[in-house]
């Protein structure tokens, strides 16, 4: 399964509720109340984010350049277009980025770069004070995720800052501490992979009858001692941790900087 594909079929069938699995984000619902209401949750975001920025960081910080991986409809890219100089949003469907542009344009706003991605986001030029991404990694399988993770430290500036999403276990797993309990071989190759899928709506099954016709995205659990290896190896000196649960998709949201003099 091609995770890129799945998401470019969220583009063009349902994009809002792709973003954010309430029902009232549903093409079929969607009005000016529900609009207003999607766009105000990335409002709220971006404050929160770029407080958390300022009080780990610098309370002065004001980021001139900003980079949203995964930007979607431009949920997030709107609230950081009024505090930056510049924002480039990137995302691998092309259904998304269209939708996107809408709504920089229907806002008159002319700050914002729009590009496609792929795992080195070779489109992506020069460094961000802020390089950002929430709840998009857990959709790409890990062995991708961690090349883009690695890409996405790259991409800050020296005395700039990250704060990037990911999840690591998941609540119904509890009794294995979020990890998915080691099966028999006979059961694994009974499971088979579609075990492994969830659907965006939150359903454990792919089969779910409740989400027929939704497309199909992987919830990928991340490793955080591969993570902190990759930072640290980096030269990334310290970092903040803030926990995160999205319907039991357990995560923590990394902020940290790179040192000045970084290369």
């Amino acid at each position: 399964m091609s995770t890129d594909i799945e998401w470019e079929k969220w583009g063009r069938q349902d994009p809002y509720f792709g973003v954010i699995t309430w029902d009232m984000f549903r093409n079929s619902k969607l009005d000016e109340r529900s609009i207003a209401a999607f766009f105000d949750s990335g409002q709220m975001h971006v404050d929160y984010v770029l407080r958390s920025c300022r009080h780990y960081f610098d309370p002065t910080f004001s980021p001139r350049r900003v980079l949203d991986f995964g930007c979607g409809v431009g949920r997030l890219l709107i609230p950081f277009a009024a505090v930056s100089q510049q924002v480039v949003g990137v995302d691998v469907s092309p259904s998304m980025l269209a939708e996107a542009q809408r709504n920089c344009e229907s806002r008159q706003i002319g700050n914002v770069v729009l590009t496609g991605s792929d795992d080195q986001l070779s489109q992506v030029e020069g460094v961000f004070d802020l390089v950002h991404s929430a709840i998009v990694l857990q959709h790409i399988p890990v062995t991708r995720g961690r090349v883009i993770f690695q890409r996405l430290m790259e991409l800050v500036a020296p005395g700039g800052v990250a704060a990037l999403h990911l999840t690591f276990g998941k609540m119904y797993h509890a009794q294995t501490l979020g990890q998915p309990p080691v099966a028999e071989p006979s059961q694994a190759s009974a499971a088979g992979p579609l075990s492994r899928l969830f659907r965006k709506s939150g359903s454990p099954s792919a089969e779910d009858p409740k989400s027929v016709g939704d497309p199909v995205m992987l919830m990928n659990a991340y490793n955080l001692s591969e993570i902190a290896f990759m930072m640290q190896t980096s030269g990334i000196a310290q970092f903040h941790s803030e926990f995160t649960d999205h319907g039991g998709e357990l995560g923590v949201f990394l902020y940290f900087q790179r040192p000045v003099g970084a290369a």
